[in-house]
């Protein structure tokens, strides 16, 4: 008996597991077909949507980074100023760091713009030789410095082959873009990536030789730190290696009174921070998502340059350009509105 009833049980479960794969099958392939690149933009009417149907026309998935990091923070600012109820939702999402969004913004379901490293492009020169033609730029967010901080016997950049240098944790930029920056350097160096904090400690001590920071300046940890006489960043010129995905960039006394002389510049390179897409097709349901991202965000931008924000936002300039792409269409049709608006009489 006992048996009997476990066995009918078993079989109840099994057409309950059955119907809900089905379903699941059904509801899975009709987001595929939403999804899909030619799709079209829904034309039920709006009485006719369900409450989900709703609440996923207009949500946008941001890939933003670690928890702790800074792309992650600007994602959910911009989410904060660009909420719009049902008529615009964006989500920012927890990832692997910046360095890895890119590789969601492109097979993962649901991301619709990401923030990433330019020079994350680099690794799928090989793999997808038409990369640059399926991503767009929608905006060029904050510059992040390189910062090669070193020990006193550390003169120049040479000097570091096969010493111990710390690219702080993986998924950061530093992380990612450090080691491929120092291979373009020519600089065969004993890699590290342990937390940033605990390095500068085994630093002082002279067990590592140098940290590399890949962040927007200026760095909390050299403003408040405090280090020996000689204690230095090295220069890094800009030139035709970093013409690519890089710009030039300069570590100044006003920025680091404590590690650079006035009157001083040290010369650097920057990573360029940005807010990308996929180039989804203009009547695509997805590309208009963005489209409206893009259209609420530049219009408030100014929310983000007052006060409760990032104070970075203020010298934003939504016309900057990222190198190695081409702007999302929508972005570049909102500037090009502002540039043949006529101007307001004085």
């Amino acid at each position: 008996m006992e048996r009997s009833s476990g066995r009918r049980l078993l079989l109840l479960a099994s057409l309950i597991a059955l119907a809900g794969g089905l379903l699941a099958d059904g509801l899975s392939a009709q987001t595929r077909r939403n999804e899909a690149p030619g799709a079209a933009a829904p034309h039920r009417a709006a009485a006719q949507e369900t409450p989900q149907e709703k609440m996923n026309a207009w949500t946008v998935g941001l890939a933003g980074g670690l928890i702790e990091g800074a792309p992650l923070r600007l994602a959910a600012e911009m989410a904060r100023v660009a909420d719009d109820g049902q008529n615009l939702h964006v989500l920012p999402i927890v990832t692997r760091g910046a360095t890895e969004n890119l590789n969601s913004l492109l097979y993962l379901r649901g991301v619709d713009t990401a923030i990433i490293n330019s020079d994350a492009l680099d690794e799928y020169k090989a793999q997808l030789p038409q990369i640059r033609r399926r991503i767009t730029y929608v905006l060029n967010l904050f510059p992040s410095e390189l910062h090669i901080f070193v020990r006193p016997e550390i003169q120049n950049l040479s000097d570091l082959a096969g010493k111990k240098v710390n690219f702080n944790t993986q998924g950061t930029a530093a992380a990612y873009s450090g080691p491929l920056i120092f291979s373009r350097l020519g600089i065969n160096a004993d890699k590290m990536f342990i937390p940033h904090q605990i390095a500068l400690e085994q630093m002082r001590k002279g067990e590592i030789a140098a940290v590399v920071f890949i962040t927007s300046k200026p760095v909390d940890a050299f403003v408040r730190g405090r280090f020996e006489p000689g204690f230095k960043f090295l220069s890094v010129q800009y030139d035709s290696k970093f013409e690519d995905y890089y710009l030039p960039a300069v570590l100044e006394a006003g920025e680091y009174p404590g590690l650079i002389k006035q009157g001083e510049r040290v010369q650097t390179i920057a990573v360029p921070t940005a807010l990308v897409a996929f180039n989804w097709p203009t009547q695509s349901n997805r590309y208009q998502r963005v489209a409206r991202f893009v259209d609420v965000l530049f219009s408030r931008i100014d929310r983000l340059q007052g006060p409760g924000f990032d104070p970075k936002w203020k010298s934003i300039n939504l016309a900057a350009t990222v190198p190695g792409l081409d702007r999302f269409s929508a972005a570049q049709d909102w500037l090009d509105r502002q540039t043949r608006a006529p101007r307001a009489l004085r």
